[in-house]
Parts: C-alpha cells; structure tokens; sequence
C-alpha cells in the first residue's frame, strides 16, 4: 500500500491537482486505481460525465465485494455499514472474505474487519500525503507524467495469474490503442468494457 499510495500522491500533482484537492481526493474517494485514472483524465481536459463513467467501471469491483462480506456482517446499523463501505479496499477484503470463509460462525467479525481495514486506511492516506509533499516540491520541468501509467502497470501485472485476466488486460491494450482517436478519451472507457466483456467470455469457456 505504501509504495502505491506514494506514487499515487506524486501522479495527482504532477497531473495538475493542486496539493490540497489531491489529499481532499484521497480521504473522500479512497480508490487508488480510479484516483490514478481520474487523474489522467483531469489532466487530458476530459468532460466530467465520460471521466465518472470510467471511474465507476474501475470501481464496479467493490459492489461484489459488498455483496460477498454482507452476509458476514448482517444486521449493522446504518453508522457501521456507511464506515466499513467507506473503508473497504481491495486489501482489506481479501484479508476477510479468506477468513470469513475459513471461520463462518467466528465472533467478532466486525472488530476484525476494522482492525483490518483501519491499519490499511491510515497507511495509503500517509503515503499519499508524503507522495503528495514529495510531487509539490519537484521542479515543473520534471515531467512525472508517466508516474500513472506506470504505477497502473505495477498494479495490473501481478493479477495477470490464469488465462481469462490475461485475455482482459490484452483485450483492453489492444482496446485502448485502437480508439485513441475517440473524442471526449472514451477510448479508455471503452477499454474497459472491451477487457470485462472479453475476460467474462474467457472465464466461462475455461
């Protein structure tokens, strides 16, 4: 999380964000990949409706994981179901489903999702923050531009594990090249749907 959450501070400034929106983003969005996408966006000058298009596609994921921890934690009052959706992350579920799924009848199961989940929270939101102070005081013709593509190819290559997750990521390159052209950077969009639409088929023909 840190070395992410590091680079991820450093790409929204180089992008164009201004110090203190780039650290508002990070406590109120708390989503790196779609952070680092709307980052790209904001900087190529993309219309507000296609740049939250992209950003709810990217973060479709934490629907599923909703749906997958809810039956572990029924019956919370509203208070608790607004904190542990805000603090889910990638991280921290797959932290819990594993040990939910091992230990269904396990008390507690909240106190352990946050004491999961809480450590995660404070540890992207510091590096962010350091990445941050570290992007503000780099030189302007340092041009860290690639800082989010780079850090969008870290996170993606170690989920590269079977066959349907490397026929998305190819499906979405090759997706994501061909509509460069498109107005309004809905190539990316489009990649996206190209990569869920192309790893599904992959995944129900295995």
């Amino acid at each position: 999380m840190a070395p992410f959450g590091l680079v991820t501070g450093v790409a929204m400034v180089a992008g164009g964000i201004a110090p203190l929106a780039a650290m508002a983003m990070s406590l109120v969005v708390y989503a790196g990949a779609s952070m680092l996408a709307a980052t790209q966006l904001l900087a190529a000058g993309t219309p507000l409706a296609v740049l939250l298009l992209t950003v709810l596609f990217i973060n479709l994921r934490f629907m599923m994981y909703s749906a997958a921890l809810r039956p572990h934690l029924p019956g919370l009052p509203l208070r608790w179901k607004l904190a542990t959706g805000y603090l889910l992350a990638d991280n921290a579920f797959g932290l819990c489903i594993a040990r939910f799924t091992e230990h269904p009848r396990m008390p507690g199961k909240l106190g352990y999702f946050l004491g999961a989940a809480l450590p995660i929270w404070l540890i992207w939101q510091a590096a962010v923050g350091l990445g941050i102070l570290i992007g503000a005081g780099l030189p302007a013709q340092w041009r860290l531009e690639f800082a989010a593509p780079l850090a969008f190819i870290a996170l993606t290559v170690p989920l590269l594990r079977d066959r349907a997750m490397v026929a998305a990521a190819l499906a979405a390159a090759v997706t994501v090249v061909a509509a460069w052209e498109l107005p309004m950077r809905l190539g990316l969009a489009a990649a996206a749907l190209a990569g869920i639409a192309v790893g599904m088929l992959v995944r129900r023909k295995a």
